[in-house]
């Protein structure tokens, strides 16, 4: 739009201007509308998502987390992002579930016993003695773990490759290798844990309920002289200086996952959830690879810090399998655990058990 107004009437000059005005600022409108709504459709997708663990800072399953998440950064040009907060610093397992439900956190790395109210079954691999090595873990995770993924999936939650925490141990002030001599200890349970409570009930031990960030000085005051922990988490949180004996007989197996909110999660757009999906998936298979190995190199660690491994004759080992057994079966009849769960369980079990060994 192009105006002479060197042959225009003063009033002519002032109508046109006028009219010169309001086209450019139609125009300016619509670009600035424009800007707008691309603004908006960049930014409609983007999340950053804030995420908790009571694990601490500077582990090498961290780091690997971090650099999932810049990589996932750096895929999404920036679209989604992470925001972590190690140590506890947001609370237990339980808090962060909390804080989810109200909008103050998106996911967290938790141990799945906290995850029960979505299925009680995500309990199964933490049933006393329940695992004998690493090979039934094996053959029973391949199995199940897609299944109890599926579970979360469907109640919202969206979960990723398990990751193995590992097995835990009895790690103690006093020697024990009987039942009897463990009924005489104070041992720690995380706060909040019903199962874990009502497995040392059954086994009639009194269990001492703390968070885990309280822990060292219960060690240090003498409230507790006992833990169930595995070597990667006493070693990382120096619990093992307070301690003087270990029980090698694997009493649980414990594990975790990464979740995140499945409402949160699914504002994103299909290229960025696809995304997402793939690297936290190979980020902690290898975590759960890394641990097992972290484990061993731990146990092999407390054990040349002095601590005295104790290994119970075969006859106080049945006296424990036994005693499982009872505990199991209380665990089913309080609804801990389902039938159809535990029975699926189990026939994995006489599988593995049943095949003939392998030859090294």
């Amino acid at each position: 739009m192009r105006i002479n107004t060197h042959v225009l009437t003063p009033v002519q000059r002032i109508t046109a201007l006028t009219a010169w005005i309001r086209f450019v600022s139609r125009k300016a409108t619509f670009a600035l509308s424009l800007l707008l709504l691309v603004s908006t459709f960049n930014t409609a997708h983007a999340r950053t998502f804030k995420i908790a663990t009571v694990s601490p800072d500077g582990l090498a399953w961290m780091d690997q987390l971090r650099g999932g998440t810049k990589e996932i950064e750096a895929r999404t040009d920036g679209r989604v992002k992470f925001k972590i907060y190690p140590g506890g610093v947001q609370g237990n397992d339980n808090t962060v579930l909390r804080k989810m439900l109200i909008g103050q956190l998106h996911g967290g790395v938790v141990a799945t016993g906290s995850l029960i109210r979505f299925n009680r079954d995500l309990q199964l691999y933490n049933l006393p003695l329940k695992f004998r090595d690493v090979d039934e873990v094996d053959h029973v995770r391949e199995r199940m773990d897609p299944r109890l993924a599926q579970t979360l999936e469907d109640e919202g939650i969206v979960s990723f490759h398990l990751i193995e925490t590992g097995f835990a141990y009895l790690m103690s002030r006093k020697p024990v290798q009987s039942v009897a001599e463990l009924r005489n200890l104070k041992t720690w349970v995380p706060e909040q844990d019903e199962m874990s409570s009502r497995i040392l009930q059954t086994f009639d031990v009194s269990p001492i309920p703390l968070y885990l960030i309280d822990v060292q000085t219960g060690l240090q005051t003498g409230s507790i002289d006992a833990v169930v922990a595995p070597p990667i988490v006493a070693l990382a949180l120096q619990w093992h200086n307070q301690l003087k004996y270990m029980t090698d007989v694997p009493l649980m197996y414990i594990y975790s996952t990464l979740m995140l909110d499945g409402k949160t999660f699914s504002r994103l757009s299909d290229e960025d959830q696809t995304v997402v999906r793939e690297v936290m998936n190979r980020v902690f298979k290898k975590i759960d690879a890394a641990n097992r190995a972290d484990n061993r190199a731990a146990h092999t660690a407390i054990l040349n810090q002095g601590i005295q491994s104790l290994t119970p004759p075969a006859d106080r080992v049945e006296e424990w399998r036994a005693l499982a057994k009872r505990t199991e079966a209380t665990l089913l009849a309080e609804d801990f655990v389902t039938a159809d769960g535990l029975a699926a369980l189990n026939r994995l079990l006489e599988q593995v058990r049943a095949e003939p060994e392998s030859s090294p």
